[in-house]
């Protein structure tokens, strides 16, 4: 058990439907992390934008990204996590992959599909719960519009950190920034959002807005808007509990089935 979890959050621009470019784009922000990481993280579909297109980008599970990725978690002893499009049997999905430094290969695929953008008409929806232990810490993994419904990322699991990876566009950013303050605040949660910069092929501007969220709201870190960088923080699983015994809102949780 680690009772500090570091995270590096990566707030980039995506080449379109490029996965050679994205992984090389991503490796120059790799080989500049000198400081011991735990948990490195990329933007949804980092491999090719929010395409609904996936035959022109769809992998296998053991195809050649996650292997890329389980490289690098090894090389730099962290676990490596981001969606991009998988494809098994007949179906695509919107695949949040993280593995680990042991080459554990954990994932959770989007739930809420974008049915805005026809994401609903081309990938399938997922059913697991995305809940995983890593370095003692229990991590809900989520997928940017999940974002938007509080009882799928509600904690009724006891999970410690909560993840969103995003291709979340400049018009609606205030709603990204103030449903991350209020999943770590309901949830009493570490809260990470990682969301996309620039521009796409359909002229959807992304401003980032990658921030880190402490179990009571309050900001840990963030990154300046539109800025290509990376954010770094630490979260203390000490002071987590700590706030969790002071402050018991989770056991005054409501309880209903999730169909």
């Amino acid at each position: 058990m680690k009772s500090k979890l570091s995270i590096t959050a990566l707030q980039i621009p995506l080449f379109w439907e490029s996965p050679l470019e994205n992984k090389t784009l991503i490796e120059k922000h790799l080989n500049k992390i000198k400081s011991p990481t735990d948990l490195i993280l990329f933007p949804e579909m980092f491999t090719s934008g929010f395409t609904m297109n996936p035959k022109a980008v769809a992998e296998p599970m053991d195809g050649s990204t996650v292997q890329w990725m389980q490289k690098w978690a090894l090389q730099l002893n962290a676990a490596v996590g981001g969606s991009l499009v998988i494809s098994e049997g007949a179906h695509y999905y919107n695949r949040f992959v993280l593995v680990t430094p042991t080459e554990n290969v954990l994932f959770y695929d989007k739930r809420h599909t974008f049915t805005l953008a026809g994401e609903d008409k081309v990938y399938q929806q997922g059913s697991n719960n995305g809940i995983f232990e890593y370095q003692g810490w229990k991590i809900c993994l989520r997928i940017c519009y999940d974002l938007r419904f509080p009882v799928w990322s509600r904690n009724t699991q006891d999970y410690d950190l909560l993840l969103y990876v995003a291709n979340w566009p400049t018009p609606r950013i205030h709603a990204w920034d103030t449903l991350l303050q209020a999943r770590a605040i309901e949830n009493l949660a570490y809260v990470v959002g990682v969301n996309r910069i620039g521009n796409d092929e359909k002229k959807h501007a992304y401003p980032g807005h990658t921030a880190v969220y402490g179990p009571l709201g309050h900001p840990l870190a963030k990154a300046p808007a539109a800025a290509e960088t990376v954010v770094t923080a630490e979260l203390d699983f000490l002071d987590l509990q700590a706030h969790r015994k002071r402050l018991r809102f989770l056991e005054d949780r409501d309880s209903f089935d999730l169909y």
